[in-house]
Parts: C-alpha cells; sequence; structure tokens
C-alpha cells in the first residue's frame, strides 16, 4: 500500500524552521514491508524556503507572522500533494499535525498565539476532499 506522507515525519529538515520531527509510530511502520511512503512537503513543493516565517490559516488564506499572504504557494503545494495522491494511488496520508498545510482536524488559529481551533490544513483539506484518509503522525486510525 502506498502512503503519502509529510516528509518532515520521515526525517527531512523541511518544516519552517529548517527541523524535521520524528516519531515512533512512523518508525515502526518503515519496518512494515507492505506500506510504501510517498514523502512530500507542500509547502516546498508549493515553493517556499526552508527556513521560512511561521505561517498560520485566517480563514481562506494563509498568511505570515510578518503580514505576507503565501495562501497561493499553499495551494500549489497541496495540488502537488494531490497529484502525487493520485499517481500512487495513495488512499490513506500521513500528515503533520497542528500545520496550516498539513493539520487535519486541529490547527493554530491564525493569531500566532500557538491557540489551537477546529480546522484543516491547506493540503490536508484538498486531499480529504478527493477520498484520501488524512491522519496525523500520532496514528489514530490503525494502517
Amino acid at each position: 500500500m502506498n502512503v503519502l506522507i509529510s516528509a518532515c515525519l520521515l526525517g527531512q529538515a523541511c518544516r519552517y524552521d529548517g527541523q524535521e520531527k520524528r516519531y515512533d509510530a512512523i518508525r515502526a511502520l518503515l519496518k512494515r514491508e507492505d506500506i510504501h511512503f510517498i514523502p512530500i512537503c507542500p509547502e516546498q513543493a508549493g515553493g517556499l524556503a526552508t527556513p521560512r516565517d511561521p505561517a498560520e490559516r485566517q480563514q481562506d488564506r494563509v498568511m505570515t507572522c510578518m503580514g505576507k499572504d503565501v495562501t497561493a504557494a499553499y495551494a500549489a503545494g497541496a495540488e502537488q500533494a494531490l497529484q502525487l495522491a493520485q499517481l500512487f494511488h495513495c488512499h490513506t496520508a500521513i500528515l503533520k499535525s497542528k500545520s496550516p498545510s498539513c493539520g487535519s482536524g486541529c490547527i493554530y488559529d491564525g493569531t500566532f498565539t500557538h491557540t489551537l481551533t477546529k480546522g484543516y490544513g491547506v493540503t490536508a483539506a484538498l486531499l480529504y476532499e478527493h477520498g484520501v484518509t488524512v491522519i496525523d503522525e500520532n496514528l489514530s486510525v490503525a494502517i
């Protein structure tokens, strides 16, 4: 089974702060021969640099902490992720929680105060709209 995954969860230093995030649950999945990960960083795929200013969703826009509108880059990255998911027949995506791109169900509220709210990142929402099951790195759904 092919699974789309946020590249930062596999150790690629592509997060906004130039870091990566690793989780034991993901490492366990790497050992399974029936799972093939298709990594993507939607922000980089959309043309954003690493490191980059933090960004959060504000209704239908994505804004950096410096007030720059990066919605177009997030939308372009989401389209790239969808193309990969379709090309590799990924019916599941494991994406980084809370992200304005990858967050699923809970994201930062756009005030840059570390306050969480219900919502989806741009990529997570697009994948979900196209029938891809989106889960976060906590793997609350069995694969």
